[in-house]
């Protein structure tokens, strides 16, 4: 059963802080974290030399156990704020900034990165002012219209792009739900918001024969020549080809080679079987325990990629995250079906997967050569 008990702390002048002890711990009405203390500001003599003091501490002690007992009371009415029935009126952005900082705690950077933004384009919207019980649909909607018509913050001369608009508002909307679920919210705000549908996107990729000519050309950073075509027969991304420990790389006499894989996104824990050429090229980094590839920030291979691909004369539009967008093209046009690769790539949904699909219609193209017709001079 819950129990607040009334407590003291030392500080200076030979003085004793009371403050309440709760259990279980509580949701602390401003800032919205789990707490098991409220400190009262109330102060008592450690050692009372007179009458003056001594009437002093039983008037403190009485009015902190007024307090104590109506939290008591509060907290057993489910009022107050207990971890499951939180009824709370905390400041919203705050709030929004606590989720934005567990992904950077998490080691999801970045998530965090995108989580990040999406809280600044909130700011710009509102400000930080606003409490989560004054949040009405009427923002809601606003913050919708907002994004979509907002510059961007970075480059006052662009508008902010409809996908990365629609990634923020889907944040905002993830961060509604969480304030919901613990009562933050005078209502289900995120039940009737309506998400900003994402613009198709073009996934470009390598075809076999850019890849043959970008094998060829020659580079001096020959960790980002091997990761890239670790990707390329893998589909792993570049987070989870850096954090790759060759104590997660294992050889089944039946089955070949395979990473047990923890992706950073997604957090599934899976057997990622890998060509035995993907496996030379972590050979070929030379190292043997620990981390394949050693120090390497994406910052680093952003610069050596494009001349790479300038060499190799290239004028895709190609980041690293193109050579998984490639592998998973690749395997299409090679039959694999679109479950399959969604597994493959460790998707949740394999609509995310189906993008893919419009990239490389193997049975269109297939059907398309099927009336190659042939006439007398044609």
């Amino acid at each position: 059963m819950a129990n607040v008990t009334l407590r003291n702390k030392k500080i200076a002048n030979g003085k004793l802080s009371l403050y309440l002890d709760f259990f279980p711990e509580i949701i602390h009405p401003k800032t919205g974290k789990p707490t098991r203390r409220e400190f009262l500001r109330l102060h008592v003599f450690e050692h009372p030399k007179n009458e003056i003091e001594r009437e002093h501490n039983t008037t403190q002690i009485k009015f902190a156990e007024i307090i104590r007992a109506k939290r008591l009371i509060d907290i057993r009415n489910k009022e107050y704020g207990l971890k499951e029935h939180i009824d709370l009126d905390i400041n919203f952005y705050d709030f929004y900034d606590s989720i934005v900082n567990k992904y950077y705690s998490d080691g999801s950077r970045g998530n965090h990165g995108t989580w990040k933004a999406s809280l600044d384009y909130w700011e710009a919207y509102i400000g930080k002012n606003l409490n989560s019980k004054q949040l009405l649909p009427y923002h809601v909607e606003k913050y919708r219209e907002f994004l979509l018509s907002v510059k961007s913050l970075r480059n006052d001369e662009k508008s902010l792009a409809i996908n990365t608009a629609s990634a923020y508002y889907k944040n905002f909307i993830n961060v509604l739900k969480k304030a919901n679920k613990k009562k933050l919210l005078a209502s289900n705000l995120s039940e009737d918001a309506v998400y900003i549908k994402e613009e198709e996107t073009y996934r470009e990729y390598l075809s076999e024969s850019e890849l043959a000519e970008l094998w060829k050309t020659p580079i001096k950073f020959t960790s980002l020549k091997n990761m890239a075509f670790f990707s390329v027969m893998t589909g792993l991304r570049f987070s989870d080809i850096i954090n790759l420990k060759w104590e997660t790389v294992f050889r089944d006499t039946s089955q070949g080679y395979y990473i047990r894989l923890k992706e950073q996104k997604t957090s599934n824990i899976q057997n990622h079987f890998i060509p035995d050429n993907a496996y030379k090229l972590l050979v070929n980094e030379g190292t043997k325990t620990g981390q394949v590839f050693k120090d390497i920030k994406y910052t680093q291979i952003t610069r050596p990629l494009k001349d790479w691909l300038d060499d190799a004369k290239i004028t895709k539009k190609i980041t690293f995250h193109n050579f998984r967008h490639t592998y998973a093209t690749l395997q299409l046009s090679k039959g694999t079906d679109i479950y399959t690769l969604s597994k493959m790539l460790g998707h949740k949904n394999v609509t995310t997967t189906q993008i893919y699909g419009k990239v490389m219609d193997k049975q269109k193209i297939d059907a398309s050569k099927k009336l190659n017709l042939s006439f007398d001079g044609l």
